[in-house]
């Protein structure tokens, strides 16, 4: 059984930083790309980052270029994501995922004063 477990989210003031983990089981997770997705209240689901297979290359949305990184483990069998000068706009339930395919429960990120 898949399963993806993000952990890392909670309250942060505009400016901060939060690392977001995601602990894959039930799956050979070195061999799919993973991604980070987002939703804020009462919007739809905002892709964030990808990242491949062995970790080399990432994409991001414009939203968060130069200031979110994604990164993996693969002998850890765990996702990252670093996020830094956090804007409240970034304010979303944010959920790790096989690229097109399950995800997890997701982590609430709240970025506010």
């Amino acid at each position: 059984e898949v399963q993806l477990v993000e952990s890392g989210g909670g309250l942060v003031q505009p400016g901060g930083s939060l690392r977001l983990s995601c602990a894959a089981s039930g799956f050979s997770f070195s061999t799919y790309r993973m991604s980070w997705v987002r939703q804020a209240p009462g919007k739809g689901l905002e892709w964030v980052s990808t990242i491949n297979r062995g970790g080399s290359t990432t994409t991001y949305a414009d939203s968060v270029m130069g200031r979110f990184t994604i990164s993996r483990d693969n002998a850890k069998n765990t996702l990252y994501l670093q996020m830094n000068s956090l804007k409240p706009a970034a304010s979303a339930v944010y959920y790790c995922a096989i690229s097109g395919g399950a995800r997890g429960p997701g982590s609430q990120v709240t970025v506010s004063s």
